[in-house]
């Protein structure tokens, strides 16, 4: 049996990182949460894990340890091509959320040079990448 468990993050602003996460993952807010300081979402069908945010002070100033990756191409084999529409068209959607793009990862294999993944920041400048 796994354990039940929650992703917590820091954040300048909770209640604007909640909205963009829960749009770039298909979450909702949870129910019952109500904090100034705070905000959770949660996956709506129950299996993932809820992800919360907690108001900070200090900024942030380095590279994340642990992040996300949403992955929207589903999974292997892959058409590599339609997996590079969908992985840009996301990353789209998400620089309309507030997110920017830094660079795109290609890897080299059997098929020539592929769109492997995308990295980005969301609003506050966390690293993630969609894949």
């Amino acid at each position: 049996m796994s354990t039940h468990w929650t992703l917590g993050g820091d954040a300048a602003d909770p209640q604007t990182l909640a909205t963009f996460w829960a749009f770039a993952l298909g979450y909702v807010p949870e129910p019952g949460y109500d904090d100034p300081d705070g905000a959770s979402i949660i996956d709506p069908d129950g299996r993932s894990p809820a992800i919360s945010f907690l108001r900070v002070t200090e900024p942030k100033t380095a590279k994340n340890r642990l992040h996300i990756d949403i992955r929207v191409a589903g999974e292997p084999p892959w058409d590599w091509l339609a997996r590079a529409d969908l992985i840009r068209a996301k990353a789209e959607e998400l620089v309309a959320r507030g997110a920017s793009v830094v660079r795109e990862e290609h890897y080299r294999g059997e098929r020539g040079t592929v769109l492997g993944h995308v990295v980005m920041l969301d609003p506050e400048g966390n690293e993630f990448c969609v894949a």
